[in-house]
């Protein structure tokens, strides 16, 4: 079945603070970053400094972002990618001679997942318009259908003994649609699709799509 190309991503501003530290040997890694992060719709993502005083050299900034960007694609709650968000560093801590490139990359990555989980995250997903032409017939078992897959409908018009249905509907919930709506129409019916936008997943399906990427990962 091919995947669904859900998002994530988050609903209001929280913070985090997270500190690595690890003593190996002589050697040692020591990075402590707190971060923010804020919603950015439309806005793909960002990283910005506020650290002041130079609590973390500027030099470490690219490690703290690297380590973030290691999250944006894999995501937090369910393995999808993150969108819209906004990553800013506001404090954190460094050792003279422990402190490194992989140690504040550990630190951003961790910190990152830590604020974006208090952010209230969210699924997104792609809701495409439906347009389906059938016999006047059928039309009361296209719209019914409709709302068993969460679909809108928008409109409809007459067309020499055919209906026209507009709707928009989860692609989540049309992977199937061409099977389906021959054996509705007996192979009457006709349809195109088009990508529309992004809306966040209702609470009950994300919960579903969160709990099968946990029991996914798990298994590996």
């Amino acid at each position: 079945v091919p995947k669904v190309p859900y998002q994530e991503t988050i609903t209001k501003t929280a913070s985090a603070q997270y500190r690595h530290k690890k003593q190996t040997g002589g050697a040692g890694q020591f990075a402590e970053v707190h971060l923010r992060v804020e919603p950015l719709p439309g806005g793909g993502y960002e990283f910005a400094s506020e650290v002041f005083g130079g609590a973390i050299s500027s030099s470490f900034y690219p490690s703290i972002e690297k380590g973030i960007k290691s999250v944006l694609e894999n995501g937090v709650i369910a393995g999808y990618p993150v969108v819209d968000v906004k990553a800013i560093v506001y404090d954190g801590k460094e050792h003279p001679v422990d402190s490194k490139d992989i140690a504040f990359q550990t630190a951003g990555r961790e910190v990152f997942k830590l604020a974006f989980k208090a952010a209230n995250p969210v699924l997104l997903e792609p809701i495409y318009i439906v347009e389906v032409t059938v016999p006047d017939e059928y039309m009361g078992d296209v719209m019914s259908d409709f709302n068993t897959r969460r679909g809108r409908v928008l409109g409809m018009e007459q067309k020499n003994n055919r209906t026209v249905v507009r709707a928009t509907v989860p692609l989540a919930e049309i992977m199937r649609y061409s099977t389906d709506l021959r054996s509705m129409t007996q192979g009457r019916g006709v349809y195109t699709i088009e990508f529309d936008h992004y809306e966040p997943v209702p609470a009950h399906v994300a919960a579903d799509i969160i709990a099968q990427h946990k029991e996914e990962a798990s298994e590996d």
